[in-house]
């Protein structure tokens, strides 16, 4: 396993919609070793693959990965929200935009539809902090960064505190 850089804004690869995963065999294996070390190095709780300069759809969230345990991890592979409901406002940051945070409104509610690390089909429900990581990581796929859901007043609050 290797710690991989992490790309930062204003990469190219993030701004890109991530293709489907078709293969699970060896490259795919790897990469998904190595994301989850270079998400728990970087005491990250979600990584997706546009972010180490894959652009395929391949995520990797924990919901409570402080402790640095990699027990609670979800490898997700060409994730779907299927279903949401409900809007909570929250603060995000992201790895791939250092030192920047802002209020997001997300769903409160998502049900995911996707493959596991083998290619077997699951299915998630989420709420909390694992619901906002899933739909932070998903943008991820659709070249989607936290700043194109930057709440203005933030900006704002951020830009006079400089």
């Amino acid at each position: 396993m290797a710690v991989l850089k992490i790309k930062t804004y204003p990469a190219k690869v993030l701004r890109q919609v991530a293709s489907p995963v078709k293969d699970f065999t060896g490259k795919t294996q790897q990469l998904i070793d190595d994301m989850i070390e270079t998400m728990l190095d970087a005491e990250g709780i979600g990584l997706a693959a546009p972010q180490v300069g894959v652009s395929k759809r391949l995520i990797i969230v924990g919901s409570s990965l402080k402790d640095g345990s990699a027990e609670d991890l979800l490898v997700v592979v060409n994730p779907e929200i299927a279903y949401s409901e409900g809007d909570v406002l929250s603060t995000e940051g992201c790895l791939s935009i250092p030192k920047f945070s802002t209020t997001v409104d997300r769903r409160a509610l998502v049900f995911i539809k996707g493959l596991d690390r083998e290619g077997n089909p699951i299915e998630i429900e989420a709420t909390r902090l694992l619901s906002r990581a899933l739909q932070h990581e998903i943008d991820h796929l659709n070249g989607i960064l936290l700043l194109d859901r930057v709440n203005t007043e933030d900006a704002a609050a951020q830009e006079i505190g400089k």
